[in-house]
């Protein structure tokens, strides 16, 4: 057997660097600008500006890659400075990188409705040869605006020398109705290999480490079904309530804020069939096999509630989820969940998938647990 050897961050960095940088695929001599939508959005802040950052602190980024944040209220560098460091989690000895990185930020304010503000936008990308420069747009938006702004950066914002990429983040519409509509809208505007459809919540190492758990280890493949496992339980417990997202929570509630796409992609990943390769498009055909075989829901198979003050606590735990900004008094919006699901296939036959969520618990944790049937002719009598 093959000795295992631990690897240093710097190390995993360096050989991430040399697959990254073989070949042309990586368009390291190119201008790169990635493009903010919504960059003072908790989402932004939280996720993906500490994320470019540690792609930036490690090497992992192109040397001429820019970031453009566009926002309502008119930001300066300063300001995303103040709301984000907290979560860049940087050492004291990396602050000159640090101030590099924010130099290769900028702001733009604009409306998301608005033309003028899209070539504002546009005519602010060609500082930094932006010209010349591949674009990469992310939608740290609510899908109720993307439809105006994906047309108009279609019509003030593509590059017409480069690549040009969008990302749209979760929600993708709150229903059937309007998810097919905003894709179709997309679809009318990008070709397929120019979206991307994000789940942040899939960069988990818990979510990422499931698949290579269950199809490189041979142990569990012949017990991985309905005949040993009775049940398995997902579940998503945050220790916060809305952190300034009230508005964008009450309109969609923890089921399609969480459910329908952090713990039914974690479900997908546990029951799905072995795809034929890690490519992206097999992945997802298994995941879709396995989400045509879920029926609906029956509401005795749901429980759902809302968080409320403590008066013995102290601070934020003493407000209810109506206290929060942004929340209208009287909202029935659930913030709490539990949801039990059927996959009705050979493998899953009669096994319960329980998934549980909520804002505002004791403690932040992801967790997949497999419950495995009782040992027929049980000596321990289940103590």
């Amino acid at each position: 057997m093959a000795e295992q050897v631990a690897l240093s961050r710097t190390q995993v960095c360096r050989i991430l660097r040399e697959e990254l940088f073989r070949g042309n695929a990586f368009h390291r001599s190119d201008t790169h600008r990635v493009i903010m939508m919504g960059a003072s959005a908790e989402l932004a802040k939280r996720k993906i500006y500490p994320t470019i950052w540690w792609l930036f602190q490690d090497g992992l980024l192109p040397e001429n890659t820019f970031i453009v944040g566009h926002v309502r209220p008119r930001l300066v560098v300063a300001d995303t400075h103040k709301q984000s460091e907290p979560f860049f989690k940087a050492a004291p000895e990396e602050e000159l990188k640090l101030e590099d990185f924010f130099a290769r930020n900028s702001y733009v304010a604009g409306q998301y409705d608005d033309a003028a503000s899209y070539q504002h936008l546009s005519g602010h990308m060609f500082l930094h040869r932006g010209s010349q420069a591949n674009r990469l747009f992310d939608l740290a938006l609510p899908p109720t605006v993307c439809e105006a702004v994906t047309k108009n950066i279609h019509e003030s914002c593509m590059s017409q020398t480069g690549w040009n990429r969008i990302i749209v983040e979760k929600p993708f519409g709150r229903d059937l109705q309007s998810s097919e509509r905003l894709s179709n809208h997309i679809s009318s505007l990008f070709r397929e290999d120019q979206i991307y459809r994000i789940d942040h919540y899939l960069g988990k190492e818990l979510v990422q480490s499931l698949m290579v758990l269950r199809f490189a280890n041979r142990i569990f493949d012949s017990i991985w079904n309905q005949d040993h496992i009775a049940c398995v339980v997902l579940t998503f417990k945050e220790p916060y309530g809305t952190k300034g997202r009230g508005g964008n929570l009450d309109e969609f509630g923890i089921i399609q804020d969480v459910i329908q796409s952090h713990l039914l992609q974690m479900l997908c990943l546990v029951a799905m069939e072995k795809p034929t390769s890690t490519n992206s498009d097999d992945v997802r055909d298994k995941k879709v096999k396995v989400l045509k075989c879920i029926s609906g829901v029956p509401a005795n198979n749901m429980v759902l509630g809302q968080y409320v003050g403590s008066p013995e606590e102290e601070g934020e735990a003493t407000k209810g989820y109506e206290d929060a900004p942004m929340v209208p008094h009287g909202s029935t919006t659930a913030t709490f969940a539990i949801v039990v699901l059927y996959v009705e296939n050979e493998r899953w036959d009669g096994v319960p998938f329980i998934l549980r969520c909520s804002k505002a618990l004791n403690e932040r944790k992801a967790k997949v647990r497999l419950q495995f049937c009782d040992v027929a002719g049980d000596i321990f009598r289940q103590q």
